[in-house]
């Protein structure tokens, strides 16, 4: 194990500049959701040259594999769409894409992915297991690209022991990787509620009854339901009950 260790750190020094150029050439070719055309052909010919067979699922994402010995299958994932934000950087690799830019990370995460895969790929026959590489695509928008790999069977055949995304996370220091056992960070759900109204004379509000005022008492109760009741450091179900360990 500790000899694995040892070329793990070397493969990762090799390679650490080809890390840096993947993310840079990402963050300067931003795409939105579902339509990261260039972004995984760019992806899908990294892997080529390291020998690593890919195929596409989702329409812009791919899974690839680096086959060990027998032993379990585990997954990494990253996204990799961009978002519509027009980027004000000053940076070599500053967006060329107009009114579209990596304002959330998911060129880090692409370009992480591929040094795992640097990394892992010279490994192989030390490995015992497989290690399934996710490339997301549309996780800003729904239904998700998530949905859509799973329902093509990026999962299957075998489903994974265990599943790992990483997400950057500014404020920590570099070099140090923070984690958590249960759930973490956020996601949104979509609530669809009809409120219906009686129509009436402006000079006489009291005989009419005001859609407009109701649905804005019930976005405010609703917001303060959340953040009034429940701890902001935990995570909300949708029972409005914090999940604790």
């Amino acid at each position: 194990m500790t000899e694995l260790c040892t070329r793990v750190r070397a493969l990762s020094e090799e390679t650490a500049a080809a890390t840096v150029m993947d993310r840079r050439y990402l963050h300067a070719h931003p795409e939105l959701s579902f339509a990261e055309h260039a972004t995984v052909e760019y992806v899908a010919g990294q892997l080529d040259e390291l020998g690593i067979p890919r195929r596409r699922v989702a329409g812009t994402g791919l899974v690839a594999e680096i086959r060990g010995g027998g032993g379990p299958t585990v997954a990494l994932r990253a996204d990799m769409d961009a978002l519509p934000i027009t980027e004000k950087n000053e940076v070599p690799y500053r967006s060329q894409a107009p009114g579209v830019m990596h304002a959330c990370g998911h060129d880090v995460h692409t370009a992480a992915l591929l040094g795992a895969a640097r990394i892992l790929g010279p490994l192989k026959d030390q490995l015992n297991g497989t290690v399934r590489l996710l490339f997301q695509p549309g996780e800003e928008k729904l239904p998700g690209g998530a949905t859509l790999m799973l329902r093509d069977g990026a999962l299957n055949n075998p489903v994974p022991q265990a599943v790992f995304g990483q997400h950057v996370h500014p404020p920590l220091p570099a070099g140090t990787v923070g984690f958590r056992p249960g759930i973490y960070m956020a996601s949104t759900d979509e609530l669809y509620l009809t409120v219906r109204g009686r129509g009436g004379h402006g000079a006489m509000p009291h005989q009419a009854v005001d859609p407009i005022v109701i649905t804005a008492q019930v976005i405010t109760a609703l917001q303060q339901l959340v953040s009034r009741e429940t701890d902001p450091t935990l995570p909300v179900g949708t029972d409005l009950r914090p999940y604790r360990e």
